[in-house]
């Protein structure tokens, strides 16, 4: 979708009031002030959360009257003050309170990955079309300019034919944080970090893989238990390209993601962060250009573009198909990891993807202070 000053006003004439479920790290850190000041067609209406601290606190600073515990949930649904929920709440609870929140005529915005299982997913995309709401899975980096300008110029034939894409993608996180739950319940690396590389080739490579073969590794500290401490995949594309990627919990900071085609390559740095600038370094017939872009509020982007679908009766591009997309791949990764084989993938079609027509700009924000929230690595 195209989104233009005409829309932009027509989304400016009503707002989409939200209720913000989960009001942990991504909440806080993001959600919160994305709405505060650069959703001019979203409103932030009610917290919905068990932790009397954080809802006094939080309601205090951004003026939102309404509040309800998780027992709660079914109440602020039917309140008749929400028209949308954001959902940020730990990977395994986002199926159950999507389709609460679908069942009673709520829109849904939802953090990813979309779920644990494709057959949650499936769940969450059938409440969606039998009670008729709109579900969005929040792929942030499909309203950024620097990653859907990457796709321009894979697709424009610069590059000549895109055969390689490759990406690491790293942090240190503490032992105790929602991260470290087990892999069962959308715990681990690739849940967290990996859906952003295995994201990222699809809209680069505009295809789904055929095959997964993957590797995990740990090395040995208590906090890795239960999880991998990093995960190495190669993926297959049909036209016999190839995508490899390492996502870990035990490194330092990387994000970084190269495509190769016959004639150029283009890298990316800091390609998956929402704070400071993405950049980009073009070589084509050995002649490089660098560019650097800022990489603003990505959570008020979506959040603007949603409520901008809702508003105009659009169709969200980032929607559950685009999710199940991912976890299935992530299935295949742990599975290929867990059993030390290959895992074929069955067909899967995939029709609509995100187009530098859909990038929304707008000025970040200086992180806040936290209330009983923490950032991965500790350092907040």
């Amino acid at each position: 979708m195209t989104h233009t000053k005409n829309q932009e006003s027509v989304s400016e004439e009503r707002k989409i009031r939200y209720a913000v479920v989960g009001l942990g790290w991504i909440a806080q850190e993001d959600v919160l002030p994305a709405f505060a000041t650069k959703c001019k067609n979203s409103e932030l209406s009610a917290f919905v959360s068990d932790d009397p601290t954080k809802i006094e606190a939080l309601s205090q600073k951004y003026g939102v009257r309404h509040s309800y515990s998780y027992n709660e949930f079914e109440n602020c649904l039917n309140s008749g003050e929400i028209d949308a929920v954001y959902i940020a709440l730990p990977n395994h609870l986002h199926c159950e309170y999507t389709v609460r929140a679908a069942k009673a005529g709520i829109h849904v915005l939802c953090e990813k990955p979309m779920a644990v299982t494709e057959k949650e997913c499936e769940q969450m995309i059938r409440a969606a079309e039998e009670n008729k709401i709109k579900l969005m899975i929040a792929y942030r980096l499909h309203f950024d300019k620097a990653n859907m300008e990457a796709v321009e110029i894979g697709k424009s034939g610069q590059l000549g034919d895109v055969r390689i894409f490759n990406s690491v993608f790293t942090q240190q996180v503490v032992e105790g944080n929602v991260r470290m739950e087990k892999i069962e319940v959308g715990g681990g690396t690739v849940y967290d970090m990996g859906v952003y590389c295995i994201n990222a080739v699809r809209y680069l490579f505009q295809d789904e893989p055929t095959e997964v073969f993957a590797v995990s590794a740990k090395n040995g500290e208590k906090r890795f238990e239960q999880i991998d401490e990093m995960t190495s995949a190669i993926l297959k594309f049909p036209g016999e390209r190839l995508a490899t990627f390492t996502s870990s919990f035990g490194a330092a900071p990387v994000s970084t993601f190269q495509i190769v085609g016959t004639q150029g390559d283009l890298r990316m740095d800091s390609a998956y962060s929402y704070q400071g600038e993405l950049k980009q370094q073009l070589t084509i017939n050995g002649q490089t250009q660098e560019r650097s872009f800022p990489a603003g509020d990505q959570f008020a982007a979506e959040i603007t573009y949603f409520s901008d679908c809702l508003l105009t009766d659009k169709a969200p591009e980032p929607s559950g198909v685009e999710g199940l997309a991912d976890i299935r791949i992530i299935q295949a990764v742990y599975q290929s990891a867990r059993t030390g084989k290959p895992v074929q993938l069955g067909e899967f079609k995939r029709q609509q993807r995100p187009t530098a027509a859909q990038v929304i700009q707008r000025p970040a924000t200086q992180p806040p202070e936290l209330i009983h929230a923490a950032d991965p690595s500790g350092q907040s």
